[in-house]
């Protein structure tokens, strides 16, 4: 025989509370969204979603949310309920009855709204951006998140006398003075003393990149120099932060002459930045550069993220006049092909691009701390609402993290540049379409792109999704290599061989079927780094061997100006 349910612990699913939630959701979309979008600050006006609720469904969900909830009941009679999610894990919550019935109230009705959510039928957009909000709205909700619910929280404040309490309101106060929430122990790091420490120096700066060529670490190098393109809404460091984990140190140390694209941190004198001046005064400059500094008719060059985006449009430039400087790319996390884009798609339609230009397509500048909050709230209880708890309601340092300091490390962007970018990628795809988008005078045709590429996407990967990834196989035509790689967006990239972490997949049939399902069903698994299997296809296309250079730059044309890693990476946004 079922208890009696204690009143305030369900909830009526009928059609008043699916209206109530389609008009919180339209007001989720309209609110003023303090960064969580890529729109920065400001109203975003969308129309309200058609979705309607399968009453099959809704009738199953409530059934089920019923059955749970006695079940739960009966089982707090008996003993403290079982919580399995990592935020309940604590003593104090498994040990307090009113705590952990909390707990297990609150992952019921998370549960049952997330299914809500999966129940709603519409356009997939419409479904996606449900979720999302949603999504957002139990993270935020959960009762870890509040000191009068947090057991943990309250425990160890009576176990410090308060002292906890203290300690977490001046943290509140260090991070509002730093304008975010801090992920690890900034003052451990700094750049060119902990990370960023590969030795080279910078041989040639304009208003928008430093290049920085590193030292050789073999007696001899490929004779066609490599050029490194990292995405200009980070800086370049994640490929350089411990020398243990340094991809840019594993390049020198593979007989590669390395190069990397610094990216100026933009401020009020670039406001007017576009596209245009990213693709020819940085990445074909940078390419031009090596070029000189080498004495090299030809390169080998590499995208990350943004970045891969930034040099394939920078060679389809070229392609474009017909120049091919670029002997090999390779892509890592890229998106060319931007038809799945994975979450955040969520933000983006016809009104969003138009009222970001409106409001800095002509100049204008968005905010790195803007930016930096649209991904971290892809990944809320990991990258919000952890650190919240952590440092304020518990006055706990967060450990010192190499990757996490640079994922705190946000640059800005200048509007026009943005503008653009939305527009032209995400919204309307237009890199895909030969003759569509027209970039520094030329008409983009990346058919025209017949060159070796490696390409490579994380399984896990939230911002640019392994299908996106495995995209660019379909698009450009010359002789491809696809490697997928176990975890996230960077965790996946920064994987070095000694760590004998993760997996990568490839198949060497060089089949390319449209799916990316049925390329991972004839993959084959390996264990560890990826790293080895593109460093032997990058020395396959790296040409003859020849004696490393004694100097930085070449003669008075190119002299060393300061030591790596510069001075534009040390800008704060």
């Amino acid at each position: 025989m079922m208890s009696k349910l204690p009143q305030g612990m369900g909830f009526p699913m009928d059609q008043g509370l699916i209206e109530g939630w389609k008009n919180a959701f339209a007001q989720f979309q309209n609110m003023d969204l303090g960064g969580m979008s890529p729109l920065g600050r400001g109203p975003t006006p969308v129309d309200l979603p058609s979705l309607t609720f399968p009453p099959e469904k809704m009738l199953e969900l409530q059934q089920n949310y019923v059955r749970e909830a006695s079940e739960l009941w009966n089982q707090t009679l008996q003993a403290n309920p079982t919580l399995k999610d990592r935020r309940f894990k604590g003593e104090a919550w498994t040990s307090n009855p009113l705590s952990s019935f909390t707990a297990a109230v609150y992952l019921l009705n998370a549960r049952t709204l997330m299914a809500m959510a999966e129940a709603a039928e519409g356009d997939e957009k419409s479904r996606q951006r449900v979720r999302f909000a949603v999504e957002q709205w139990v993270a935020a909700a959960s009762p870890s998140n509040f000191l009068a619910l947090n057991a943990d929280a309250q425990q160890k404040a009576i176990e410090t006398q308060g002292e906890s309490l203290a300690k977490g309101l001046a943290n509140i106060l260090h991070d509002m003075r730093l304008g975010h929430v801090s992920m690890t122990d900034e003052s451990v790091f700094e750049v060119g003393k902990n990370v960023a420490t590969t030795e080279g120096a910078v041989v040639f700066e304009n208003e928008l990149f430093q290049l920085i060529e590193y030292k050789p670490l073999t007696a001899k190098v490929y004779e066609k120099p490599f050029l490194l393109v990292p995405p200009c809404i980070n800086k370049f460091y994640i490929l350089d932060l411990q020398p243990e984990n340094s991809f840019i140190r594993y390049a020198v140390s593979q007989g590669h002459r390395t190069f990397v694209v610094s990216w100026r941190n933009p401020d009020a004198s670039m406001e007017k930045y576009s596209w245009d001046d990213y693709i020819q005064n940085a990445a074909i400059k940078a390419i031009e550069t090596v070029q000189d500094v080498t004495g090299a008719k030809q390169i080998n060059a590499l995208g990350f993220c943004v970045g891969g985006t930034i040099l394939t449009t920078a060679l389809a430039v070229l392609a474009a006049r017909g120049e091919k400087p670029v002997s090999a790319l390779t892509l890592l996390t890229t998106l060319i092909d931007f038809r799945d884009t994975g979450i955040l798609d969520v933000f983006i339609d016809e009104n969003m691009v138009r009222f970001r230009e409106m409001q800095m397509g002509a100049g204008g500048m968005l905010k790195g701390n803007d930016l930096a909050s649209t991904f971290s709230f892809l990944r809320p209880n990991d990258l919000v609402w952890n650190y919240v708890v952590g440092n304020y309601l518990k006055g706990e340092t967060p450990p010192a993290f190499d990757l996490l300091y640079w994922n705190s490390d946000s640059t800005n962007l200048p509007g026009p540049f943005y503008a653009w970018y939305l527009r032209n990628t995400y919204l309307e795809n237009n890199l895909v379409k030969p003759g569509k988008a027209t970039v520094c005078g030329e008409k983009i045709d990346l058919r025209k792109l017949d060159i070796p590429v490696y390409i490579y996407g994380s399984r896990e990967d939230h911002i640019v999704p392994i299908g996106g990834a495995y995209a660019s196989t379909q698009v450009l035509p010359g002789k491809k290599r696809f490697m997928m790689g176990a975890s996230g967006h960077i965790a996946g990239v920064i994987n070095p061989p000694a760590a004998k972490k993760r997996s990568h997949w490839v198949r060497d049939d060089g089949k390319f079927p449209a799916d990316v399902n049925e390329w991972i069903a004839g993959a084959t698994e390996t264990p560890g780094s990826w790293w080895p299997d593109w460093s032997d296809w990058l020395g396959d296309h790296g040409g003859k061997q020849v004696a490393a250079p004694k100097r930085y730059g070449r003669g008075t044309a190119y002299e060393a100006i300061e030591p790596a890693p510069g001075s534009y990476v040390k800008a704060k946004a």
